[in-house]
């Protein structure tokens, strides 16, 4: 397999070739945040995670055949930047998780909760709400058919511990619904694509779960 997740600001995407999926992940902004473009393989539709930032970029890895949606993880600015512009060219449906969509600044098409599903062409994707790092913050799992499942988790998961709380509360509240809907749920060799920086699988992160939960970060 060439693709490693492994992007950096101003520099080129990485792609993924899956047997119905075809995923591209670049880093745009000077957060360093991922946007994941994703295209089905049997009908060219494509889905955009995170219009982050730089829409000029995030435009041209779209191309020519256009935008179905984007779908925003969570409410926090640096996640829908480049919304605005990608959405005034494209036309696209915009997604959000239900509990974040009003603070985000491009009208939500479509509010989303716990179990919903969201398409791009044959594929579908699962919404999977995790609280904690936002109210509405959302990840998204393609559980391949032909493969492996892959899960997109905005700012609520990284490899190393879960995103940023603001209070013990919220930290519990994320580290538990991680654990639950996420660890309890599907099996190690899932990779997961999140907000910032490189990717990793749940097998690698397992592990330390109660690790994460002693530090309390």
């Amino acid at each position: 397999m060439s693709y490693r997740g492994k992007v950096r600001p101003g520099g080129s995407p990485d792609v993924r070739e899956l047997a119905n999926l075809t995923i591209t992940k670049l880093s745009v902004g000077p957060m360093d945040n991922n946007a994941y473009l994703l295209r089905c393989q049997h009908t060219d539709e494509q889905l955009l995670v995170d219009a982050a930032a730089e829409p000029d970029r995030l435009l041209s890895m779209v191309g020519d055949d256009g935008l179905a949606r984007v779908v925003t993880t969570h409410r926090h600015q640096d996640h829908w930047q480049g919304l605005p512009a990608v959405v005034d060219v494209t036309g696209a449906e915009t997604v959000a998780g239900e509990a974040d969509a009003d603070e985000i600044p491009v009208p939500t098409t479509r509010r989303v909760r716990h179990g919903d599903t969201v398409t791009v062409g044959e594929c579908s994707l699962e919404v999977i709400h995790l609280v904690g790092h936002t109210p509405g913050s959302i990840a998204l799992l393609y559980d391949d058919p032909a493969g492996t499942p892959h899960l997109f988790t905005g700012d609520s998961l990284f490899p190393g511990g879960i995103g940023k709380t603001w209070s013990e509360e919220d930290f519990t509240t994320l580290l538990d619904e991680v654990t639950g809907k996420v660890f309890d749920r599907l099996p190690d060799e899932t990779w997961f694509y999140p907000g910032h920086g490189d990717d990793s699988d749940l097998g690698r992160e397992r592990p330390h779960l109660a690790e994460w939960r002693t530090r309390g970060w």
